[in-house]
């Protein structure tokens, strides 16, 4: 199984072994858990069959369906809802209002494959009139990190303005320390997200699909604390076109802009 890197790395490592023997004591096997640089690694690994399972944001399982890699097993729910909000956070003393008053600042994304920590917040700017399609149109210099702390730790050092990251990043208490939480401001608000999803690798037969999904949602009523630490929140089966149905069409509007 291979999580999206989207935490502090130091952290990742220790969900990363307790789900590796929570999964392999539901599964009597054993079962490796990785933490790939890059979403394009995990759905890579998920097409060639060296990943079974992945855990990616709502862009990339839609990258993987149109690569024939994988399909959605289940999906986050966050209090119930299988989708969330994009925000743009910035130091707390910085005297900005909006993002118009980002003009020309340095700013950090998430990734270029995150949908709340690049490809909402993309789609809002156009909406708005303030770019076309690329981000630079707008913004000085932009910054892709590897996830949403990588993003927020260029706030924190000075380096961009602003980040663009999931609501839960700044709201829970998951991703950053109390202290760093306390130096940063809530810019604004954009949404609704698709939640997280795990992927399945399409190599498997459904057998195999069906063991894997069940022995996750029994994660869920075994280990709920390591479920919510790993994924942010409980997983729950969902209908797959439904719920990607939001980044499919954000994406159309996004290549008909660069066309």
């Amino acid at each position: 199984m291979a999580l999206k890197p989207d935490k502090n790395p130091d952290a990742m490592i220790a969900e990363r072994d307790a789900l590796s023997r929570a999964l392999s004591e539901s599964l009597s096997r054993p079962v490796r858990v990785i933490t790939p640089l890059s979403s394009a690694v995990i759905i890579e690994g998920l097409a060639n069959g060296s990943i079974d399972l992945g855990y990616l944001s709502a862009t990339d399982m839609v990258n993987a369906r149109q690569a024939d890699a994988a399909d959605l097993l289940l999906a986050g729910l966050i209090d119930g809802q299988p989708q969330y909000q994009s925000v743009w956070l910035c130091l707390a003393d910085r005297p900005y209002r909006n993002i118009d008053d980002l003009r020309n600042r340095p700013v950090a994304f998430a990734s270029r494959s995150s949908t709340s920590g690049y490809l909402v917040p993309l789609l809002e700017m156009k909406k708005r009139g303030l770019i076309e399609s690329d981000p630079a149109e707008f913004f000085g210099n932009v910054w892709f990190g590897s996830g949403y702390v990588s993003a927020v730790e260029r706030v924190l050092a000075g380096e961009a303005e602003a980040a663009a990251v999931s609501d839960y990043v700044f709201l829970g208490d998951k991703h950053l320390t109390p202290e760093q939480k306390s130096r940063l401001k809530l810019l604004a608000t954009q949404g609704s997200v698709p939640t997280h999803v795990i992927a399945v690798s399409r190599r498997l037969d459904a057998e195999s699909r069906d063991t894997l999904r069940d022995a996750l949602l029994e994660l869920g009523r075994r280990h709920p604390d390591l479920q919510k630490t790993v994924f942010a929140s409980e997983l729950a089966e969902t209908d797959a076109d439904r719920h990607l149905a939001p980044v499919v069409a954000a994406l159309e509007l996004v290549r008909q802009a660069r066309n």
